[in-house]
């Protein structure tokens, strides 16, 4: 096979793990309550930044740039709200609209040039802007899928493991109600749309900075001059910057919250595993991107998810139900599949 075919054929593998890990790297934390997802942020990003750690071992070290940071800086900036989204409108539907606009995100800025990146040229450029269309066009839809989000109720199991404890005054008769769980039903979707918006353009510069960094090092009169090539060598820093944001975050919700912010015990172990699942994920997408280029990859990979999300909260959580929302989710497949496949085969 010659290094062009093996190339792509590396590239579809990785693109295909990462698809199945992002769709379901959030599985683990349903059945637990998160209360708003601060603390789970910095446990699932602790656990980001320890495999980041263990993939940079084995490439033994390459040269840190501290300016591939600000990516994972943008990329924690945006997974503040993945639990508002998840208990607004549900995993699948969340999924699905950040993952949309993170494609597009991501696509138009490497296709295009944006933010002092070099525009990537593809063989087939009219694919492409199809496979890119056809996302767009898919994000739309899911805006009409309704979610069945069960409402919280108040359970001894879901104690924070510190808490504030009043004397002499009247008791909240549900503590642990985040600003989430008080929004109207209307509220809930539109807070939830609109931040899965807002994170999935986001999410969509987050390898902005490591692009940069790429083309730039072919220029000699460069700061990054002689920077690698090789998308992995720079998932040390993304990862160092996504767990010094969240701890940045951490540290300023404990002193917003009086140093006493609630820790959920029984969401350490699923967010941890939460946290390795989307590293490993990561490192696929950054092999993908190598092989493929983030003008191919990018489509594919922020589109797939969402078809795994929504077949767990099919079939698993229940969160989608009726045959309008069905049709509406198989009609929103098939135009994601084919813009995959547009994507994947401007390419070639």
């Amino acid at each position: 096979m010659s290094n062009n075919g093996t190339a792509l054929t590396t590239g579809f593998i990785s693109s295909s793990v990462a698809i199945l890990l992002f769709g379901s790297n959030f599985v683990p934390l349903k059945k637990y309550d998160t209360g708003d997802g601060m603390f789970l942020q910095w446990v699932l990003c602790s656990a980001i930044w320890l495999i980041a750690l263990v993939a940079n071992l084995m490439l033994r070290c390459p040269k840190f740039w501290p300016f591939a940071m600000i990516g994972g800086c943008i990329w924690a900036t945006g997974n503040i709200a993945v639990v508002p989204i998840i208990k607004t409108i549900g995993l699948g539907l969340g999924v699905l609209i950040w993952g949309s606009f993170n494609a597009f995100t991501g696509w138009a800025s490497s296709r295009f040039g944006w933010f002092g990146m070099d525009a990537q040229e593809v063989s087939k450029p009219l694919l492409n802007y199809v496979g890119a269309g056809l996302s767009i066009i898919s994000a739309f839809i899911f805006l009409f899928i309704k979610s069945e989000i069960p409402s919280n109720t108040c359970s001894m199991e879901s104690t924070p493991l510190i808490s504030e404890h009043a004397i002499n005054t009247s008791q909240d008769t549900c503590p642990n109600y985040s600003w989430v769980d008080k929004l109207s039903t209307v509220q809930q979707r539109i807070v939830g749309c609109s931040l899965a918006v807002i994170s999935g353009v986001l999410y969509g510069c987050t390898f902005v900075p490591i692009i940069y960094i790429k083309d730039h090092s072919k220029r000699n009169d460069s700061t990054y001059a002689g920077a690698s090539q090789y998308d992995l060598d720079y998932v040390f820093a993304h990862g160092s910057g996504i767990f010094l944001t969240s701890t940045v975050y951490f540290l300023a919700y404990c002193i917003a919250m009086k140093n006493r912010p609630k820790l959920y015990p029984e969401a350490v172990l699923p967010g941890f595993l939460s946290g390795t699942l989307w590293a490993v994920a990561t490192c696929c997408w950054f092999i993908a991107n190598h092989s493929l280029s983030a003008v191919v990859s990018f489509p594919i990979i922020t589109a797939g998810p969402g078809l795994i999300a929504a077949m767990w909260g099919v079939f698993m959580f229940k969160e989608i139900q009726g045959l309008q929302n069905y049709l509406l989710m198989i009609l929103a497949f098939c135009i994601i599949l084919a813009g995959a496949l547009c994507t994947a085969f401007s390419k070639i």
